[in-house]
């Protein structure tokens, strides 16, 4: 079984994010960037596939020459090897345009794409790539199971969980459920060594449209300070929910 998993380049959670130009590009100064956490989930359930089943694990990403060392963690994880395209990805239908193209070369069984990546937000290049490849495609999806050509998997819906009989080849938008947090995998000193020796391919991108362009960024506003009340000063604290905050 030959499992391709997208990865995004994506800025640590815990960074301080602002904006430059006027609010219309993303400043990059002092970010740390770290793989997309629903991509994370789903490396780490390929590469169960590959322990438990065989699996030939190929990541890729639609990302400059920075990405690189978010794809080298990727290797030293455990995927067997490594595609850059070479292309800035601000568009969701482009970005699917290049992993579909990389797909169709590759003839992959599975695709894993996280459900969402931790910038943009978007949730379109799952579904994109489904349809492009015109292969099966499970949103959401927290649990998965592969036999043979056929595949079981689980997506959370409103209120409970649907379970999905589906035929590969077959694209999922994966997240957190996959694997349990506590499985995700940190890399070792012997795989740090042998992702050096690893095959990292970089790729040019082919000709697709831009159809969105991100226009400005707005933080949301800071929080209010906050409002203390005496302990005995109940009548104030009851008012000020009432006519301020207007919860009760």
């Amino acid at each position: 079984m030959k499992i391709l998993v997208c990865i995004s380049h994506v800025p640590d959670t815990t960074s301080k994010i602002n904006f430059v130009n006027g609010d219309t590009e993303f400043d990059t100064n002092g970010v740390q960037y770290v793989i997309n956490p629903n991509d994370e989930f789903g490396l780490t359930r390929a590469i169960w596939f590959q322990e438990q089943q065989g699996a030939n694990v190929t990541v890729v990403n639609v990302g400059g020459a920075d990405a690189e060392a978010t794809l080298r963690k990727a290797l030293a994880i455990g995927a067997n090897e490594a595609i850059r395209v070479n292309a800035t990805p601000t568009d969701g239908f482009f970005v699917a345009k290049q992993l579909a193209e990389v797909a169709k070369s590759g003839g992959y069984d599975l695709i894993i794409c996280g459900r969402e990546s931790l910038d943009y937000n978007g949730g379109m290049v799952p579904g994109m790539l489904a349809s492009l490849l015109d292969y099966n495609f499970v949103n959401s999806c927290a649990e998965i199971t592969i036999n043979g050509t056929s595949a079981k998997a689980a997506r959370e819906i409103d209120g409970g969980k649907e379970t999905i009989s589906a035929a590969l080849p077959l694209v999922i938008g994966g997240q957190k459920g996959l694997v349990e947090e506590k499985d995700l995998r940190i890399p070792n000193m012997r795989g740090i060594m042998t992702a050096r020796t690893k095959v990292l391919t970089v790729l040019e991108p082919v000709a697709a449209n831009i159809n969105t362009k991100a226009v400005k960024f707005e933080k949301p506003a800071p929080k209010s300070a906050v409002k203390l009340f005496a302990a005995d000063d109940l009548d104030g604290l009851i008012n000020a929910l009432h006519n301020e905050a207007k919860v009760i």
